[in-house]
């Protein structure tokens, strides 16, 4: 068994090939938490993975009860949590995929130069002062007046 460094805990190997495969099939190639079917494009199917109900990192088993295809989006939503129940999984994935993808529309929503202005002004509020940016001409002098500059003269 693969030891994990963050807990120095033993956890159980990861899936081989063949394993991962028979999981893919015994649940025909669709996320068990969205949905996705992995077999409607060839995009799809790069992106299905098999995924720990309960994580190796948790200790949980090699095992198929524990194992369930998904995407690869919602296994790192997933992530290392620990949840009560598969359904308990599915909800939070389910729910953090919905608000990622209101966030998501929201910005793609904005104009290009919107979400900068949002960013400078959010960081002009913070307490320290910056000090004003250098000019790129500014920059280039001081540049060629360094001693480790290679100038004839």
């Amino acid at each position: 068994m693969p030891l994990d460094l963050t807990t120095l805990t033993l956890v159980a190997k990861p899936v081989t090939l063949e394993e991962g495969l028979d999981i893919l099939e015994r649940d025909r190639y669709r996320c068990q938490y969205c949905g996705l079917d992995g077999t409607a494009s060839f995009e799809n199917a790069l992106a299905m993975s098999v995924d720990f109900v309960l994580p190796r990192a948790r200790k949980g088993k090699k095992d198929p009860r524990n194992l369930v295809a998904c995407c690869r989006s919602c296994n790192m939503i997933k992530g290392t949590r620990v949840y009560r129940s598969f359904d308990e999984a599915k909800a939070y994935v389910l729910a953090r995929r919905e608000e990622l993808r209101k966030t998501w529309e929201t910005r793609a929503t904005q104009p290009p130069g919107k979400a900068a202005q949002k960013s400078s002004a959010s960081a002009a509020s913070h307490d320290a002062p910056k000090a004003a940016p250098k000019s790129k001409v500014a920059s280039a002098s001081v540049i060629g007046s360094s001693p480790l500059s290679l100038r004839k003269g």
